[in-house]
C-alpha cells in the first residue's frame, strides 16, 4: 500500500521526467473514490504534493479547492504542481494547521490522507515524518474539526489503516458525525484488508460497507481498481 509510483494525469504532465510527481496508492484511492458531485467548496487537509486536490479538480469542473499542510516544503511542491495544471484558478495551497481553522468558511467536502504513524519515536527535524505522524493531527481532531467546518450537508472522506477502525468509530460517535460509507481495501486477492476508506456525512443516509481489491495474485490490477483509477494514469 505504501509503494510509490510515478503518477501523471492524462490532462497534463506534473513537473518533468526527473521530478515527476510520486504518490502512494492511498492518495490515489482516496482522490478517485471520494464523492465530489455537487461540491462547490472543498478542503484537502495535509495536501502533500497536492495530488488529491488535483484529482478533485479534474473530477469536478466547478469545485474551488483549498489545499493545506503544516509542511512548507509540501506547500511549495503543491504550488508548483497546481501552477502546471489546467485548474490553477480553482486551486489554492497554503501553510495552515487544520486544528487552528476557525470555521469562518464552510465546506461541502473535506478530504484527507491523514497522519497514520501512531507508535514509535518521531525523528527530530524530519518534516515529512512529522507531517505523517498522529501527533500533528489525530483522527479525533480530524473528525471534530471537520464537523465544525462542514456545511449542513457536508461530508468528510479520508483513508486510514484498517487497524485504526475502532478508534475512528469511537471518535465519529463522540462527535455525532455519522459514518455513511466504509470500504476496506485489500492489497492482493486473498490478503487481509490493510486500509479503510471512510465517508462521514452530516446529512446521514443509509450505511454501506464493502471491500475493494487492488491486485490479483499475479500482480495485475483488478477490474474494480482499474475502473476507479483509470482516468488518472497515462498507462493502466
Amino acid at each position: 500500500m505504501a509503494r510509490e509510483k510515478v503518477f501523471r494525469f492524462k490532462q497534463f504532465a506534473v513537473l518533468n521526467d526527473r521530478t515527476a510527481m510520486k504518490v502512494g496508492t492511498d492518495g490515489v484511492l482516496l482522490g478517485a473514490w471520494c464523492p465530489v458531485a455537487g461540491a462547490r467548496r472543498v478542503l484537502d487537509v495535509g495536501t502533500g504534493c497536492g495530488v488529491i486536490a488535483l484529482m478533485v479538480a479534474q473530477r469536478n469542473c466547478e469545485a474551488l479547492i483549498d489545499a493545506i499542510d503544516i509542511d512548507a516544503d509540501a506547500i511549495d511542491e503543491a504550488t508548483v504542481n497546481f501552477d502546471r495544471s489546467p485548474w490553477l484558478e480553482r486551486l489554492t495551497a497554503r501553510i495552515q494547521d487544520f486544528n487552528d481553522m476557525n470555521g469562518m468558511r464552510q465546506y461541502d467536502l473535506i478530504v484527507s490522507n491523514p497522519p497514520y504513524f501512531t507508535n514509535g519515536i518521531l525523528p527530530t527535524g524530519d518534516s515529512r515524518t512529522a507531517a505523517r505522524h498522529t501527533e500533528s493531527l489525530s483522527y479525533g481532531q480530524l473528525i471534530e474539526a471537520s464537523k465544525r467546518l462542514l456545511n449542513s450537508d457536508g461530508t468528510l472522506a479520508f483513508i486510514s489503516p484498517t487497524d485504526a477502525e475502532g478508534i475512528i468509530i469511537q471518535a465519529a460517535t463522540y462527535a455525532s458525525l455519522p459514518i455513511h460509507r466504509l470500504i476496506r481495501v485489500i492489497p492482493v486477492e486473498g490478503a487481509a484488508p490493510k486500509r479503510t476508506l471512510w465517508l462521514l456525512s452530516r446529512h446521514g443516509g443509509p450505511y454501506h460497507e464493502g471491500t475493494l481489491t487492488i491486485a490479483r495474485q499475479d500482480g495485475t490490477f483488478t477490474d474494480e481498481y482499474i475502473g476507479l483509477t483509470k482516468d488518472f494514469y497515462l498507462k493502466m
